[in-house]
């Protein structure tokens, strides 16, 4: 979950009373909060770097530490958290944001994308918040809440990038744009001279900040850019603004620019950072609308004209709310529970009808669920009756859970040591290592991420191998263990597939056979199933297994079916797996036991 840090003082001061941090404590949970932490700058710089002369001349006031739900995007600055408890307290109604035109009649600022950025970063919309009044707090909250925006939805910039720039030291009509770096040239926010996009991206290899946002545009032909009409630099997004353009106490209109690879989160974007600050705005609430040009073909008839700020309405039934909840509210009573959320609400009069009305802010609010949930918020859960069930059950631990425990008492008791193993793994793993191809049961990823997880494992084996040859500092023997699915194949299944529990060991350094197999007669006197041929008891075979040693393999049966196998693995095996002892090793499937 997101943490906005909030200077007790200042958030105090908005709210327009004080509180005792017990107080506060409960009024979060009220809200659905958490304040996770009492501190101060100064005691946070001297934990987090360590040593008290690195605090110094930091502030000794009081910080509060607020966990956010990490949906909520209103409330990652001081801003949208007092709004929010203003209105569940009844303190204020729920703002209502308007997109308005610039005055005097004058066209909206404009930015035109060119054909070039499709490759690079296709979309971007914009807005300007005119007339804003910003003091250092106010400034602070503005900077901090672009960085908490660019963490969370924004995914580290790589879904969008949000800009801001003084629009009185630019001049519009802007292009978004995108060219090779070393035709980029400007100098970059907080530095002293002009540099080529690629010095930048060199110089940025060393910041502790910049640098983690290089490798969404550093392999790329092209760079995106925007400049102004006179060829002035705003950003080179995703990585850094232009200097000649940032913000400062001083600034009274602010034109903001997102660019984006995902335009509904830039929508989002936009809309949370306008939402927030418009409130600093003359009039306040509102938002100058800007016009976003796409080249001709891309599907956009026509200039788009941002923000949105879209309200959208949605009914459901006041006896939904109480059923879910496990109250019983009326009508009313529960539409001025969603309207103390942000959520304007009215009785329709058809039945126990509810029109709540969703702002722009709460883009967390998908379904009737979303609903739900606030007004269980606002109603309060400590509040909720606690019930008896109307249904009486009486759990038991599922059958193949409770088998696979008792056995992993039992083989640590054996001397085994218990490994937990990647449930995927590569090709090579499950087939050219062990000496086989790959089954036709092997379930494999689409798009695997890395060449070590290509598949789903279809044996134990390879694991358990890899985390022999991790530890092989470790004393010997080695005595390793593991209980697990693996997945295969399964038409008759919805989903293709099926989870199958496995058993499997290994001793790790010599040919030690019949250890391996007094392993299995341990496992099985445990099942209660005799060594014997036939329905009831098991038996072992000689088998002609690649994966081991030949004259040295068995295949094992149970009730009559094949359930796995043991041997002492081939001398390739052990090689591919760089491990330089003889090993052997027993698997089987526990579920035909159960």
């Amino acid at each position: 979950m997101p943490v906005v840090s909030v200077k007790r003082d200042l958030l105090f001061q908005a709210l327009g009373r004080r509180f005792t941090d017990e107080e506060f404590d409960e009024l979060c949970f009220e809200f659905g909060l958490e304040l996770d932490e009492i501190t101060s700058e100064k005691e946070l710089i001297s934990r987090e770097q360590g040593g008290s002369k690195k605090a110094l001349g930091a502030s000794d006031a009081a910080l509060y530490k607020i966990d956010v739900p990490a949906n909520r995007y209103d409330l990652l600055c001081v801003e949208g958290l007092v709004r929010g408890l203003q209105v569940l307290k009844d303190k204020m109604e729920a703002p209502r944001y308007r997109r308005v035109a610039p005055a005097n009649g004058e066209p909206p600022q404009r930015l035109v994308v060119t054909r070039e950025t499709a490759a690079v970063r296709p979309h971007a919309v914009a807005a300007v918040l005119r007339n804003i009044s910003f003091t250092q707090e106010r400034y602070d909250s503005f900077m901090e809440l672009q960085e908490k925006l660019h963490q969370n939805i924004c995914r580290k910039r790589a879904l969008v990038a949000i800009g801001t720039h003084d629009l009185d030291t630019v001049s519009g009509p802007f292009t978004f744009t995108a060219k090779p770096p070393g035709d980029i040239r400007f100098r970059a926010l907080n530095q002293t001279r002009e540099y080529t996009a690629t010095e930048l991206v060199s110089l940025y290899k060393t910041d502790g900040h910049l640098k983690h946002y290089l490798h969404i545009i550093e392999d790329k032909p092209l760079y995106p850019v925007i400049y102004d009409s006179n060829g002035v630099v705003l950003s080179m997004p995703p990585i850094v603004n232009g200097d000649h353009s940032k913000i400062s106490l001083k600034t009274r209109n602010v034109f903001i620019e997102c660019t984006a690879t995902d335009l509904a989160k830039a929508k989002v974007v936009l809309d949370i950072m306008v939402t927030m600050f418009s409130e600093y705005c003359s009039p306040p609430y509102t938002v100058e609308e800007a016009e976003v040009v796409y080249p001709d073909g891309v599907g956009v008839p026509g200039p788009c004209k941002y923000p949105e700020l879209t309200y959208r309405k949605q009914r459901l039934s006041a006896d939904y709310i109480n059923r879910k909840v496990g109250i019983s509210e009326s009508t009313e009573s529960i539409a001025q529970l969603l309207t103390r959320m942000c959520l304007r609400s009215q009785v329709t009069g058809v039945g126990d009808e509810i029109e709540v009305e969703i702002p722009p802010t709460r883009p967390d609010v998908i379904h009737a669920c979303d609903i739900m949930e606030d007004a269980a918020v606002a109603y309060g859960f400590n509040n909720v009756a606690r019930t008896t069930p109307r249904t009486y059950t009486v759990a038991n631990q599922f059958a193949l859970n409770k088998l696979t425990e008792l056995l992993r008492q039992e083989l640590a008791a054996a001397g085994y040591t218990e490994a937990l193993t990647f449930a995927l793994c590569s090709r090579e793993d499950v087939a050219d290592k062990l000496g086989r191809a790959v089954s036709s049961e092997t379930v494999h990823i689409a798009n695997p991420k890395t060449a070590e997880f290509q598949v789903a494992r279809t044996t134990l084996l390879p694991g358990l191998l890899k985390t022999v040859a991790a530890n092989r500092q470790m004393p010997l023997p080695l005595r390793l263990f593991e209980i697990s699915d693996v997945v295969l194949k399964d038409g008759s299944k919805d989903v293709g597939a099926r989870n199958s529990r496995r058993l499997c060991a290994l001793y790790y350094k010599s040919s030690a056979f019949e250890l391996i197999l007094g392993l299995l007669e341990r496992v099985m006197q445990l099942l209660e199933v005799e060594r014997a041929r036939g329905d009831e008891g098991y038996h072992i075979q000689a088998a002609d297994n690649p994966t081991f040693f030949p004259g040295r393999s068995a295949e094992i049966f149970a009730r009559g079916k094949s359930i796995g196998f043991l041997g002492v693995l081939h001398p390739d095996v052990i090689t591919r797996f760089e491990l330089t002892l003889p090993c052997s090793a027993l698997e089987i499937d526990i579920e035909p036991f159960l």
